[in-house]
């Protein structure tokens, strides 16, 4: 079982590179293009907040219970727009979480006390810059492997990608 782990974890991490995914180190800044001319976005993780306590208990997007089976996890990002074209896009649902057995989670526009979420959408003009989080639900036994992005609502053919955890500063 243990060995079967390992392989989905290898295969997780492997895979975005295999495919052509533009790979980073934990922090690093990747320059992503979009699927339409002009759109380019320079985007770092610059934080991870595991667990991330919900600013709002009752929210029904949150676990039901902070030591039940699920647990929230904060990711920040800075975008910059570097391209030609005006950015406008949804960062949660084109982020990704994935976990060391394979396992992909979609990010959430969830407000954590670890800071202020991204609105629903985000909109930059050529140079303007962003950062915000994106929270992720997962199993409170789960491990993080890896964080990915892509612009056009994570369907771009360009994905970064940032191992976990990140480095300490």
């Amino acid at each position: 079982m243990r060995r079967g782990r390992r392989l989905l974890m290898t295969l997780a991490l492997l895979a975005p590179a295999l495919l052509g995914f533009a790979p980073g180190d934990s922090g690093e800044t990747i320059s992503l293009a979009g699927n339409l001319p002009g759109e380019r976005l320079d985007v770092t993780l610059t934080q991870v907040v595991d667990p991330a306590a919900r600013t709002n208990p009752d929210d029904p997007a949150g676990p039901d219970d902070p030591a039940g089976p699920d647990r929230l996890v904060a990711t920040r990002f800075r975008l910059e727009n570097t391209g030609t074209a005006v950015y406008q896009d949804s960062p949660a649902p084109a982020t990704h979480l994935l976990d060391a057995d394979g396992q992909r989670f979609t990010g959430l526009d969830l407000p954590t006390e670890a800071g202020p979420a991204f609105p629903g959408t985000v909109t930059l003009e050529p140079g303007a810059t962003a950062e915000g989080f994106v929270t992720f639900r997962l199993p409170a036994d789960a491990e993080p492997a890896a964080v990915q992005f892509a612009l056009n609502g994570g369907l771009a053919d360009d994905v970064g990608q940032w191992s976990l955890p990140l480095p300490l500063p």
